[in-house]
């Protein structure tokens, strides 16, 4: 059984009763799960696309449909394991004091919070997300006096593998498996010993020739709302051009306090960086041991964020790539331009929910995606940056805070929004 001519159609579409793409058979794959309260019993459909994935959230761009459950090999034990997964999953949510019982896997459901009961209005204040292969749940009270959110699973390690697999389909377990690798890595302190092709070098503020930042350079930081005691504070230094006469800022990158690597950026804003030296994130000393992380794209977005009241943020070194890659996600030794990922794998083994605030253009986007993938998209979130005026909106975090302040910056940290939301709804 195959769906024919499902080009992009909505999932909604696909299950209408009158549709000709709606096919009710024990014979079909991939079930989807209704629940039925009056019975307290689960039933399932199935819907088999072109090809089959048995990986979750896989999309086939040529067929338009997303699938998410594991077509076993054996069908009928297939359908029992999604229920079975399902009804483990509700019973912890239970145990927790969520009750949702006409909650669907790939939908968003909004509850009263189990936590703060939804305040004084008694608002349905948390988003409850249940993904489509019915294994794990996510939720987030959106009230900012509570902030209550987690993760759960129903069961661990449920996909199994198969020897039929597409080659799209081979791309994205390579894909999985990598960002599961990190997670495991970063988890257990294990550290993957990456080959280098260069030694790297070892520097000093003096051996790179740093020295404080001048009265210029103070004033063009501040222009941009970044104070004294926030450059300070990150080692914010100086160092001259061969020209003798204008210096550039040097952004120094630390881990454990200790000078690792350094970048910079002169008046016409070009930036470069120490060669030979090891790719880290910028202010990864702020993350350690953090269970919230946010990322954004520029040294001065993550001065920016200090500058709300939040030191829980790193800055990726490398700026963003103009798309997402097409390609299939190389080893870890081989992802040369997200190697200060890996290189900082251990800072994120604490963290249950990490931030995206990438800048709003197209590039930004992709390095979204891009860290996405590597870090794992059920525990990833994306910050939409608001307009600065009528018409146009803010590109980075830096642009928040000048154009609307700390506050506001603090506040679209706040309302960061699932990511997976944003992945299944493209």
């Amino acid at each position: 059984m195959i769906l024919h001519q499902s080009h992009h159609r909505p999932l909604h579409s696909l299950l209408s009763s009158s549709s000709k793409y709606f096919i009710y058979t024990p014979n079909s794959l991939l079930p989807i799960i209704q629940f039925n309260p009056l019975v307290q019993q689960y039933r399932y459909y199935h819907l088999s696309p072109k090809p089959i994935s048995i990986y979750p959230h896989f999309w086939h761009q040529k067929s338009g449909f997303y699938t998410s459950c594991k077509a076993s090999e054996q069908q009928s034990s297939g359908n029992v394991d999604v229920v079975n997964r399902l009804a483990a999953l509700m019973q912890k949510l239970e145990q927790l004091g969520i009750s949702s019982p006409s909650c669907k896997p790939g939908q968003y459901t909004h509850l009263r919070c189990h936590e703060c009961q939804g305040g004084k209005s008694k608002e349905k204040s948390l988003s409850l997300f249940i993904t489509p292969d019915c294994n794990t749940a996510v939720w987030n009270c959106f009230r900012g006096k509570c902030g209550s959110r987690g993760t759960i699973k129903g069961f661990e390690n449920v996909f199994g593998s198969s020897d039929m697999i597409s080659r799209h389909e081979k791309s994205y377990t390579k894909r999985v498996a990598m960002t599961d690798r990190f997670a495991n890595a970063a988890s257990s302190g294990k550290i993957f010993h990456i080959e280098k092709s260069k030694t790297k070098r070892v520097i000093t503020e003096e051996s790179i020739g740093l020295e404080p930042l001048c009265q210029e350079l103070i004033a063009y930081f501040a222009e941009r709302m970044i104070s004294g005691e926030t450059l300070r504070r990150n080692a914010v230094m100086q160092k001259m051009q061969k020209s003798g006469t204008e210096a550039a800022i040097a952004f120094t990158y630390k881990r454990n306090g200790v000078l690792v690597s350094c970048k910079y950026r002169d008046i016409n804003k070009h930036f470069w960086q120490e060669k030979d030296t090891e790719k880290i994130l910028y202010g990864v000393d702020d993350i350690k041991g953090a269970t919230d992380i946010i990322i954004v794209e520029g040294e001065i977005d993550k001065l920016s964020m200090e500058e709300a009241g939040i030191l829980n943020c790193v800055s990726v070194p490398n700026g963003a790539p103009s798309k997402v890659s097409n390609k299939e996600l190389p080893p870890e030794n081989e992802d040369k331009y997200y190697q200060y990922l890996w290189n900082c794998k251990e800072y994120f083994g604490k963290a249950s929910r990490i931030i995206l605030a990438t800048d709003a253009d197209q590039p930004g986007q992709s390095l979204a995606e891009e860290l996405a993938l590597r870090l794992g998209r059920e525990r990833c979130w994306r910050v939409r940056w608001p307009k600065k005026n009528s018409g146009d909106v803010c590109k980075d975090a830096n642009e928040v805070l000048m154009f609307l302040g700390p506050h506001a910056l603090k506040e679209m940290i706040d309302q960061a929004e699932f990511y997976l939301k944003e992945k299944i709804e493209s």
